[in-house]
Formats: C-alpha cells, structure tokens, sequence
C-alpha cells in the first residue's frame, strides 16, 4: 500500500480509534498499521527532483520523472495526489499559482489558476445586512459565500496543454490508486481534523468523509477516499468539461447554494452566489511573471491578482540597497524587517486583480523606487509601523518620505501547500496551490470526496472608496503565494515556495536572504528560524528566531512577539537548487508541519 508520513507519537495524544462500521462509498479509517519509513528532508541526485511536504506526493512526481515525464507531468501528478493525502490544503475545489522554466526557449511562465468571484458578487457581499457590520470572520469562511470558482483542473489543464508530455487521465492514476488503498494517517492529518472537528459535524457530507462513525481517524490507521477515486475516475474518463460544464459543476453550484448542513446543527451556513455560468465561463490565464534583478541572479515569480512576486520583488530592491553579510546577521534581519514593512504598504494600497484595479507593477518593481523606499531605512532604529504606503507615480526622488496612507494587512488563512520539480532536460516548476483555511469552506460536495475553497474571505470585507481587493463579479482576490523561480546566467538556480497566508512572502523572502546573503546552504536557509513584519506594530517570530535574534533586534528598535499559533511555526516550505550541472538538491521542512520530503531519480553517492 503507499506509504506516508512516519508514525509519531506524541506524549498525553489520546488517540480515538476509527469506527468499524463502513457505509458504502465513505472514507473508511481501518486499524492501525506499523510505522511507515521516514521521509527525508533533503535529497540530492541527477535526473530530476522533487520536494512535497508528502512523501506519498513525492513518489508520484519521481514515478511520473522516471517514466520519462517533464516537471509539468510530474507536478501535476503531485498535486493530484496531494488532493487525496493532504485534503485539508489541496484540492480540486480550489487553486493556485503555477511557475515554469521551460528548457526549450529558456522563459519562464505562469499561470493563474486563482478561484475568481460568482458573478452575482458585490463589493458589499461580506456585509450582514441585520447589522450593518462585516460577518464575522467564521462565519464568512464555513458557508457557501465563501466559496470561489475553482482554478485548480483548469490549470493543469493549461499547463498540460502548453507545456506537459502526457494526458490528465494517466497523471490521475497515482491519486487514484491512493484512494482507493488508502494512506496511513499522521499527526498532521490528525491535527487538522482535529481542528476542524466541530464545523465538520454540523455538514453532512463532510462528517460522513472525514469523521467516519462521528470519530477523529487515529494516526497510524489507513484512510481511504473511493469517493475521490471515483471522481477523478470520471474526470480521467470525460475530462474537465465535467467539472465545468457537466453535472459535477451542477452538483458544485448546488452544495455552494444549498449547503449540506446536518438539522440538529445551530451553526448558521450561509448559502453562496455561485451559478453554473460562473463555472462555465472560468479560464485560468497565462501571465508574464515578475522580475528583478537581484545580486546578479533574475528572479522571477507571480504577477498579480497574485501580491507574491510583487512585494518580494520590491522588497529585493530595497534590500540591494545594502550590503548585508553572513558576519553582521542581526543588521542583515533588521534590514530584512524593514524593507518588509515597506513592501507591505505598498501590497495593500496598490495590489488586486489587474482585471478591476490599475496596479503600478512597473514602477513598484523598478530599481530607483527600491532605492527610494531604502532610503527610509536606518541601520538603528526601526521604522514605527505601520508605515504608509508609497508612492510609484515614476517620479523618482531620492529619500522621499511617504505620501500614501497605511492600509490594514487584512487576513488570509496559514493553511496552503507548495511543491517543486525539476526534470532531466531542466524543467523546473514552483506551483503553490490552496483551498485557503485548513478544510476550506468546509463544504464537501456530497459523494464526490473533495472539499471547496474559501477563497473569497481574501477579499477585505469592508467597502471603501480606494481598496484596491474587494469583491466585484468575476474578480479574483489578491493572493500572496509566491512560487519563485532564480535564474543564473539564464540557467535554474533555485525555485522555491511556501504555504503560510501572508507570511508566504516573508517566509520566501527571508529563505532568500539566508541563501544569497547569509550563505547558508539551502537546507539550513529553509530550516532556520524564522520572523515575519507584515507591516503590523509587532513582528511575530518562532520561539528559536526569539532566542537566537530577539534581544539585539528589540535594542534597535524591533517590537519582536512570539507567533503563538497553532502549530507554531512560520511556513513550511520546499525548494530546490542546482548545485552543478546535472546536480539538483531537493530540500523540504525537517519539522515544520512534521517535515516534508525530498526526493531525486538518481541519488548522488
């Protein structure tokens, strides 16, 4: 059977043991089985690479490498099977961010796979018209009104079509043998259908799939999907028009405005807007990417609805700016810091989907507005945020003091996942993707074992006159994922990525740092701890950055504050490098989310 995650027990975990009963068609969660091999968080080979924070993801995508895929093929393979073992973050209910280097014309692309508002959406749809006042938070997230068009098939789709050697119906294969057997159950797994436990039991169908017989899967037993299976089965079979224009789509818009909620629930679901229109109607667009220059290297990522390569390519422009080094790290993190919260004014004054909002790219992007916005900087004493946005009209001046106005950061759920591959001939792909909260909506449409997305709670909530990110028919909310891609001399260098709402960027951001300019070596760069400013009065940073950095960037000026969350960790990202030619290193997360895992075709002695 595929193998997962090792199993690991926790001290005090009391572990709820998976009823016997199985009803036809439901996920079954059977016995506990024996530990599973250990994942490996770094990888180094030939022949291609890849890094998943899934060690059943993984495997597919070196299958797919080494029956003679592409990175495309082994991608969207990945992720497919990520839909089955991690369900809570990756799923045909919601979308991503794709990056690619084609090795053939030496470009990279990307698509937009991003979920875009129903049509019926208005700019005050997050408004309860009994009180005037934006839904709460939970309230808007576990409900149809949540829920965007998914981008997800449509992606791969593209994707396969431009730029992939084989057919969505061989690459669903692996996914759907995985289903079908099952895969064994980790903390993680546990963990986020633990949190999700009680708005699980007030919808029907995501009670019957998650928590078979009313009950938590216990970690070490086999969870098995064949409602999943059976989906991708006929998606195999029919192709994507199912899902948007066939009775999948149907069944979508139906849970979306009818939402499966148990009677006895007191939970309030509100229905959504979306219509079978919408679906039909959904393209996921090829973008140039974004691009700077930074230390000799091109880095390239993604443009908007996405604020990803934006804001860390603007934050790299102020960072040139300064000689950092490995010999000064608390002033190279406090410079990181800084241009962070700067970068961040200007993501939200200035970043939204293209498509409704005018989004100076250009200039946020050039070299003289980095040097503008670096001149705010002082090595000693830290900018009072949150700071206000600047202003990228293209009359550079040199130290010019803000003019624009400090915006709210806004809120987008931790829970994502990032993946890279890279191929024999050079291909590499970063490709984030998300149904945004851990289990989304919380909508499962009934009998086909995926849930939908919570998309639209990226939208700010509150209508004024000059947000650039909120709702409006067809638009799509600004995202910070950040697959990021680095060129050297026109060659792969690295490609890296995140999970993490808004800390992607930072968390990208600062792996960067750590490789380029505190040179670490890959792993240790993605390991080491981590701080994220987001243009907020504190910065929230893991216990260990505390430890190691706290004192020394608070006598500058820094509000450090510990990131409390449940887990408490900052991302968990994975990326990869090419060493030499021919030579690539996949690295993936030791600890954070319980490790990922890296894996080559051909291991280096």
């Amino acid at each position: 059977m595929p193998h997962r995650r090792t199993f690991r027990t926790a001290l005090g975990l009391i572990l709820i043991t998976a009823a016997s009963l199985v009803v036809p068609g439901q996920a079954t969660a059977s016995p506990i089985r024996a530990p599973e091999p250990a994942k490996q968080a770094v990888a180094t080979g030939y022949g291609g690479a890849v890094s998943t924070v899934d060690l059943d993801a993984s495997r597919t995508a070196l299958s797919v490498l080494k029956r003679g895929g592409n990175a495309v093929d082994a991608a969207v393979a990945a992720a497919a099977t990520l839909g089955v073992t991690e369900p809570y973050v990756a799923a045909i209910g919601g979308g991503g961010f794709f990056v690619y280097y084609d090795p053939r014309t030496h470009h990279v692309h990307t698509i937009d796979g991003r979920e875009t508002a129903p049509q019926a959406m208005k700019e005050n749809a997050f408004i309860d018209p009994a009180t005037g006042q934006p839904l709460p938070f939970p309230d808007a997230v576990t409900s149809g009104l949540s829920v965007g068009v998914p981008g997800t098939l449509a992606q791969w789709d593209q994707a396969l079509r431009r730029f992939g050697t084989q057919r969505l119906s061989a690459l669903l294969q692996p996914a759907i043998k995985i289903a079908d057997q099952g895969f064994t159950v980790d903390k993680e797994f546990y963990d986020q259908t633990a949190v999700n436990a009680d708005r699980f039991a007030d919808i029907t169908s995501t009670k019957q799939l998650f928590l078979p017989g009313g009950q938590i899967p216990a970690i070490g037993s086999t969870f098995r999907n064949p409602d999943l299976a059976a989906t991708y089965r006929t998606i195999a079979k029919r192709g994507i028009g199912w899902f948007y224009q066939g009775d999948l789509g149907r069944q979508i818009v139906n849970t979306v405005k009818h939402p499966p909620v148990d009677p006895a629930a007191k939970r309030i679901v509100r229905p959504g807007l979306m219509e079978s229109s919408d679906l039909a109607s959904y393209t996921a667009p090829s973008r140039p990417p974004t691009q700077v220059s930074y230390r000799g290297l091109n880095v390239y990522g993604m443009a908007p609805p996405s604020s990803g390569g934006s804001t860390v390519g603007e934050a790299l422009n102020i960072l040139e700016n300064f000689k950092l080094s490995k010999n000064d790290p608390v002033q190279a993190l406090h410079d990181y810091l800084e241009a962070s919260k700067l970068a961040y004014a200007d993501r939200a004054a200035y970043v939204g989907d293209p498509a409704y909002v005018k989004v100076p790219l250009t200039q946020l992007l050039s070299k003289p507005y980095g040097t503008e916005r670096s001149c705010l900087i002082s090595p000693n004493t830290a900018l009072t945020a949150p700071v206000a946005a600047g202003s990228p009209d293209g009359s550079y001046q040199t130290c010019a003091h803000p003019s624009g106005s400090a915006r709210s950061l806004g809120y987008e759920g931790p829970q994502t996942t990032n993946l890279v591959v890279s191929d024999k001939w050079g291909g590499v792909v970063a490709y984030t993707l998300t149904i945004e909260q851990f289990g989304g909506s919380g909508l499962t449409v009934p009998g086909r074992g995926f849930l939908l997305n919570n998309e639209l709670t990226d939208f700010n909530f509150t209508p004024s006159a000059t947000d650039p990110n909120l709702p409006a028919p067809g638009k799509r909310p600004r995202s910070s994922m950040a697959p990021t891609i680095l060129l050297k001399d026109g060659k792969p260098l690295l490609a890296v990525g995140s999970p993490g709402g808004s800390t992607i960027i930072t968390t990208v951001l600062q792996i960067l740092l750590n490789r380029l300019d505190l040179d670490m070596t890959l792993p240790a760069a993605i390991a080491a701890p981590r701080a994220t400013q987001r243009n907020t009065a504190g910065t929230l940073a893991e216990q260990a950055f505390i430890d190691q950095y706290g004192a020394a960037l608070t006598a500058k000026g820094q509000i450090i504050q510990l990131y409390n969350a449940s887990p408490p960790f900052i991302g968990a990202a994975t990326g990869l490098e090419f060493l030499r030619s021919g030579l690539v290193q996949a690295v993936a997360e030791p600890v954070r989310r319980n490790g990922g895992s890296a894996l080559v075709v051909r291991p280096a002695r």
